[in-house]
C-alpha cells in the first residue's frame, strides 16, 4: 500500500505528485554524493492544492511530503519514492516524523504570531529526514497580515523546504503568494470511488459504504462519518425533514431553533473533551497547586486559554451548522431535478418520501429560489451575522418559495 492509495479519483494530480517525488529522491541523492544536481528538475520549493471540499487536497499534501521523505531501498533499484511502509513513509502520515509539520486550526483564522513561528521552522534545514515539509492545510484561514509574513518564507525559501498550502480555491490565497507556488487542482471524487474506500480502507459495509458516498456527493471525510457515526446519520436524518416543517410560520422558527440547538451541541461535544485536557495540561505545566490553585502571574496566561477555547467552539458551531446548510442544499438539488426530469442520480435516495412531497407541492422556479436562500443564510453567516436571525430568515424564505 503506497502513500498515494488514499488519493481517491486523482489519477492526474497522483502522476505530477509522483514524478515531482522521483525529482525530489534525485536531488538529494545528487547533494549528498556530492554530484551535480539535474536540471528540468519537476520539484519546486512550494505547492498550492486546491479543489472542492472532501476531494483530498490535505490528503494530497500529506502523501507528497511522505513520498518526499521516502526512505526504502528500492528506490536505489528505480523503485518510485512513497512506498508507505519505510520509517520515512509510516511516521510521515501518522504526524510523528520531525521534519513534516502539518498545521490545521480549529479556529476562525491563523494569525501573525502562529505564521511567524511556521516562518521560523522552515529556515532550519532537515533534522533528519530528506527534507522539511509544511503542510498548510488551511491556507485559506490566514489573515492578511499572516499572508504577508508567509509571503517572505516563499519568495526566499530554504534550500530543502517545501511549503504544501491547501485551500478550497485560488481566490482564497493572495495573489502574491499563489503566483510563487505551483498549482494542482483536485475534483471531487466519483461516488463509486469513495464507497469503494469507505469498504477497503474502513470496513464499512458497501449498501451503507454506497449510501454514504452518494449522499454526500463524494466528499470522503463526510462519507467516513456519515458511514461510521450513528449520531451523524441522525442529524442528517432530522436536517432533511426540515423543509416539511415550515408550512407554518411558528414551525420555521421552531425549525431554526433546533438546528442552531444542534449545532451548539456538535460544539458542546466536541469542545469540552478538548477543553478539559488542555486546561489540565497547562495547570501542569504552569505549576498549579494540588488544591487547584496558580501560582501568581499566570492569569494571564489561563485567559488567552479560554479565549481561544471559546473561538474554537464558534468555528465548530459554524461547521456544525454549514454541514446542515451543505445537505439541505442537496436535498433541494435533488427536489429541482426531479421536477426537471433530469437523468442525474438522487443522493438522498433514503428521504425520497420527502423528495416527492416537495417536488409535487412547488415548482422549479420556487425551489432555485429556496437554494438561493439557502446560500444566502450561508453567507450571512460568514459576514458574522447571528446565526439564529440568518437561519430564521433562511426558513422564511423556504416557506415563502
Amino acid at each position: 500500500m503506497t502513500v498515494w492509495d488514499d488519493l481517491v479519483g486523482q489519477d492526474r494530480v497522483r502522476e505530477q505528485l509522483s514524478a515531482a517525488a522521483r525529482d525530489a529522491d534525485t536531488l538529494v541523492t545528487a547533494h549528498s554524493a556530492g554530484k551535480p544536481v539535474p536540471t528540468g528538475s519537476k520539484m519546486t520549493h512550494a505547492w498550492l492544492f486546491t479543489g472542492p471540499p472532501g476531494s483530498g487536497r490535505s490528503t494530497a499534501a500529506r502523501a507528497f511530503a511522505a513520498a518526499l521523505q521516502c526512505v526504502s531501498p528500492d528506490r536505489a533499484l528505480g523503485g518510485e519514492p512513497g512506498c508507505g511502509f519505510c520509517d520515512g513513509c509510516h511516521t510521515s502520515l501518522i504526524g510523528t516524523h520531525a521534519d513534516v509539520e502539518v498545521v490545521r486550526t480549529d479556529l476562525l483564522s491563523i494569525g501573525v504570531k502562529e505564521t511567524r513561528e511556521l516562518v521560523r521552522r522552515a529556515q532550519l534545514s532537515p533534522a533528519g529526514g530528506r527534507w522539511q515539509a509544511i503542510v498548510l492545510e488551511d491556507a485559506d484561514r490566514l489573515t492578511e497580515g499572516a499572508g504577508n509574513v508567509l509571503l517572505k518564507a516563499v519568495e526566499e525559501p530554504a534550500p530543502r523546504t517545501v511549503w504544501l498550502l491547501c485551500a478550497p480555491s485560488l481566490e482564497d490565497v493572495l495573489p502574491t503568494i499563489r503566483s510563487r507556488c505551483r498549482h494542482l487542482t483536485l475534483r471531487t471524487p466519483p461516488v463509486d470511488a469513495v464507497a469503494d474506500v469507505l469498504v477497503r480502507r474502513d470496513g464499512v459495509d458497501p449498501e451503507r459504504a454506497a449510501s454514504a458516498a452518494r449522499a454526500t456527493q463524494g466528499h470522503i471525510g463526510r462519507a467516513r462519518r456519515l458511514a461510521t457515526d450513528e449520531r451523524a446519520r441522525s442529524r442528517r436524518a432530522a436536517v432533511l425533514k426540515l423543509p416539511l416543517r415550515i408550512e407554518e410560520i411558528g414551525g420555521c422558527f421552531k425549525a431554526a431553533q433546533e438546528l442552531i440547538d444542534t449545532a451548539t451541541e456538535d460544539a458542546k461535544q466536541v469542545s469540552e473533551e478538548i477543553d478539559a485536557k488542555e486546561t489540565e495540561e497547562l495547570k501542569a505545566a504552569l505549576g498549579a497547586a494540588a488544591g487547584g490553585r496558580m501560582p501568581r502571574g499566570t492569569a494571564g496566561v489561563m485567559k488567552e486559554l479560554e479565549d481561544r477555547q471559546k473561538r474554537r467552539k464558534t468555528r465548530t458551531q459554524r461547521d456544525s451548522l454549514d454541514l446542515a446548510l451543505t445537505e439541505l442544499t442537496g436535498f433541494y438539488r435533488d427536489v429541482l431535478a426531479m421536477q426537471m426530469g433530469s437523468r442525474i442520480a438522487i443522493a438522498n435516495t433514503d428521504a425520497q418520501d420527502a423528495l416527492d412531497r416537495v417536488a409535487g407541492s412547488s415548482t422549479a422556479e420556487r425551489t432555485l429560489r429556496r437554494i438561493e436562500a439557502v446560500i444566502a443564510c450561508r453567507r450571512a453567516l460568514d459576514r458574522n451575522v447571528a446565526p439564529l436571525l440568518a437561519v430564521e430568515a433562511m426558513t422564511m424564505a423556504l416557506r415563502a418559495g
